[in-house]
């Protein structure tokens, strides 16, 4: 209790247990900095899919992932239902790492393979299956209504 209110401070016999108990490193526990600036993501799984942030504040500005969606049990036929669709407001860009990635967009279906794109305003519904045997891996970034990916074509001269 007196940990509780504050009135004593955890030594290591109780951090330990803690941290093991709530499946934290230490240092995030106790909220230590190493003045270390790389991100060091914590994946996490929705929907079936794996999602590694690749952005440290995901609350601020665009916010980058790596997705990952398992091989499904059975291969896709003409016959497997479209993936569920939402739509929320924002803009999302999409580029395929490797797999085959189903993209449902409104009433339109395309399948990215590795190297491709694809960006578009999430208030159209999407979805996104995989439209393969294998996983399908993908870098995916979301911004607010406005920010956009700019992808430049050409370096620009001086």
């Amino acid at each position: 209790s007196r940990l509780e209110s504050g009135q004593r401070e955890p030594g290591l016999r109780h951090l330990l247990p803690l941290a093991r108990a709530h499946r934290l490193p230490l240092d995030e526990l106790v909220g230590s900095r190493t003045g270390d600036p790389r991100v060091h993501p914590r994946p996490f799984t929705r929907h079936g899919q794996t999602w590694l942030p690749l952005t440290r504040n995901p609350n601020d500005g665009l916010h980058a992932y790596k997705q990952i969606l398992p091989a499904p049990p059975t291969a896709r036929t003409e016959w497997t239902p479209r993936p569920e669709q939402g739509s929320h407001e924002g803009h999302e860009w999409i580029y395929v790492l490797s797999g085959r990635l189903l993209l449902a967009l409104g009433d339109h279906d395309l399948v990215l393979t590795a190297g491709e794109t694809a960006e578009f305003d999430t208030r159209v519904p999407h979805g996104i299956a995989n439209a393969g045997d294998q996983p399908v891996e993908w870098l995916a970034l979301y911004g607010a209504q406005g920010e956009r990916m700019h992808v430049r074509v050409q370096p620009t001269g001086s």
